[in-house]
């Protein structure tokens, strides 16, 4: 996941500057959007073919080897910014980081207890259902994971989106959308595992 805030290149491409974006900003701010969890993907895809044609290092052709390279950077950060936007996980938490609360997956693995005991459970059932090659419960439970990725979805827009004004109680309701962000990418990742698995070429 991209959560990288910080890092810009200096040097405004004319053309965006001329189309109001604000390429010194954040991502949402780079789109002209508010920063929420919830938002219009066809604004947001809208705001990003207006701002990649207007950066496109193929408009700055002409321009010489060092404006055809920040034409480049900035091009590759419009595309950056949007993929983040552009996916849940990852729009969480950037969310998230801009508010000051990084995931840091790697060294926070901490997670609601009974979520622990819910994954425990899901990988049971999967073994299971895999030794019986039992396709409907593969589907029952794919349909039991796709649920809870909605309620956790929707947890996350609300603490994100309703914080509080009041600076303590949002740096909570956002370390508690940094703990559901890690739920949520449990479940992608089992997600993954259930999708069917590519079938073996037969030999011999």
């Amino acid at each position: 996941m991209d959560t990288a805030v910080h890092g810009r290149t200096h040097g405004t491409p004319q053309h965006g500057a001329k189309a109001g974006a604000d390429f010194r900003g954040d991502h949402f701010a780079l789109f002209g959007l508010e920063p929420r969890f919830a938002l219009d993907t066809e604004q947001l895809s809208s705001a990003w073919r207006r701002l990649q044609a207007l950066v496109h290092p193929d408009r700055f052709a002409g321009g010489g080897d060092a404006q055809a390279r920040v034409a480049m950077q900035w091009s590759t950060l419009v595309n950056t910014a949007y993929r983040t936007l552009l996916d849940p996980l990852a729009r969480a938490g950037y969310l998230c980081e801009l508010r000051g609360v990084p995931i840091d997956a790697e060294r926070n693995t901490a997670m609601p207890v009974d979520f622990l005991d819910e994954q425990m459970q899901w990988r049971e059932d999967l073994d299971q259902a895999r030794a019986d090659g039992d396709a409907q419960a593969l589907q029952a439970l794919a349909a039991r994971v796709e649920q809870r990725r909605q309620d956790v979805l929707r947890t996350i827009a609300r603490q994100l989106d309703e914080a509080p004004v009041e600076s303590e109680a949002r740096a909570r309701a956002t370390r508690d959308a940094a703990a559901e962000v890690r739920v949520l990418m449990f479940i992608e990742r089992f997600r993954r595992d259930l999708a069917p698995r590519a079938r073996r070429p037969e030999t011999g």
